[in-house]
């Protein structure tokens, strides 16, 4: 299922210009130093603005294409790594249209003659339709006969095996501002490794769809993973590039297993910079960013619904409605009157509870949230007859602390819960400030 576009949406799309005969800077001269790396403004104005639309870091060619010029180029995309051209069109009677023209990176950096070498998938694969957790194999885009290699499953940092020839890494992938949204640990490890042998990383900017707030408890050191792997909430509020100048600013690299404070290695950054862009702006993104993630509103709904991955409840997977019912056949009836059964479908191979009609309740019409939930999740442990059993070991991954687990279990209200998160998230407002781009 595709995702819809908004008004804004459409307008986010921009005329491409491209001249002959340019040149960008050096690194040094082309934008502001920040304490993560290099941040890049298009101050040229290449890009035409189309009514204050926002203009992502992959429309902006001309800023980062002279830091691939005859080198050879490895990329870290999936299927959100695409370009929206407009393009002016006339019929035969003369009358004018315009049309959206999509174009990814790997694509559009061939027909630019940039020497494209690897391509590194995250999970879900390049093409976007792995199921959560499912192991994904290398082998060659057979549009481009690009090799593929995965980052998920055993091999989730680039080796430098991988990385042989390798000159520069573009990454351009859409996130969704979660902690446990995987993503982010696969931008992590890229960093790190190549880091590790001193080749630049370019970021792609793009929108983060959850940017207007921040919550959520802190990831404690002894629940860290690849669903959370530094100490963040689990709603951030940043965008990938500011997360990555967080990551590196922060000296988070090459430093699971030993004291966060200490930093020991950076990343050769860039960061291509978006205009028009603000963490209050809407976002409705043109792709589903992974299989269960179809439209805008489970995108909204999904750091909240994500708890119930570490319970038994089923958050809609197996259905056309992700991440926007959630139920099980043993919730009470009188409580939770909507009902599905999850199926088999993209995304979800094996559902829970496949087959089984479920009880539960219906957010596809809730209002866009501005914090995470919990009344569904206290709600539907209280309603459970078989508490013992509603939670498993995966849910202290997924909040990072053992402590709300603990919190629920002793009947604490969600306001209660939620006061003890004030102190850990105003200490990451502050660290979070440093490496703020937009508004």
């Amino acid at each position: 299922m595709g995702l819809t576009f908004f008004k804004n949406t459409v307008l986010l799309v921009v005329l491409t210009i491209f001249s002959c005969g340019s040149s960008v800077e050096k690194k040094e001269e082309r934008g502001e130093k920040a304490d993560g790396g290099i941040r890049v403004t298009d101050d040229e104005n290449l890009i035409t603005d189309v009514e204050g639309a926002i203009v992502l870091g992959i429309d902006q060619f001309r800023l980062y294409s002279e830091l691939l010029k005859n080198k050879n180029v490895g990329v870290v995309a999936n299927q959100t790594s695409i370009k929206i051209d407009m393009m002016r069109n006339y019929l035969n009677d003369g009358t004018e249209k315009i049309e959206y023209q999509q174009t990814h990176l790997v694509d559009f950096l061939l027909s630019k003659k940039v020497s494209v070498q690897k391509v590194f998938a995250p999970e879900h694969g390049f093409r976007g339709t792995a199921d959560a957790g499912e192991h994904v194999k290398d082998g060659v885009d057979s549009k481009t006969g690009v090799p593929l290699i995965s980052l998920y499953g055993s091999n989730k940092k680039p080796s430098q095996e991988q990385l042989k020839g390798i000159d520069v890494v573009v990454f351009d992938i859409q996130d969704v501002g979660a902690r446990f949204y995987t993503y982010i640990s696969t931008l992590h490890y890229v960093m790190e490794a190549c880091a590790e042998l001193g080749i630049p990383v370019i970021i792609l900017d793009r929108p983060n769809p959850n940017g207007h707030y921040i919550d959520g408890p802190i990831l404690e050191k002894e629940n860290q993973s690849f669903v959370g792997m530094h100490p963040i909430p689990i709603v951030h509020g940043m965008t990938i590039g500011e997360y990555a100048s967080m990551i590196n600013g922060e000296g988070w690299l090459n430093n699971l297993e030993q004291d966060w404070s200490k930093k020991k290695m950076y990343c050769d950054l860039t960061i291509i910079e978006m205009k028009n862009y603000t963490h209050a702006t809407p976002y409705s993104l043109p792709i589903k960013p992974s299989p269960n993630l179809p439209n805008d509103q489970a995108i909204n709904l999904y750091p909240s619904l994500c708890f119930f991955e570490g319970t038994f409840i089923n958050a809609g997977r197996g259905t056309e409605m992700q991440f926007q019912v959630f139920g099980a056949p043993s919730l009470p009836v009188s409580k939770y009157n909507f009902e599905y059964t999850p199926q088999p479908n993209e995304g979800a191979k094996s559902p829970k509870f496949k087959g089984q009609l479920c009880h539960g309740k219906n957010l596809q019409k809730e209002p866009r949230l501005n914090k995470i939930n919990l009344e569904w999740l206290i709600e539907a442990y209280n309603a459970n007859g078989k508490k013992k059993d509603f939670f498993n070991s995966f849910f202290v991954k997924l909040a990072g602390t053992d402590r709300l687990q603990q919190q629920i279990e002793q009947g604490l209200s969600a306001e209660e819960i939620r006061d003890s998160w004030k102190p850990g998230l105003a200490e990451f407002e502050k660290i979070r400030a440093k490496y703020l781009m937009y508004p």
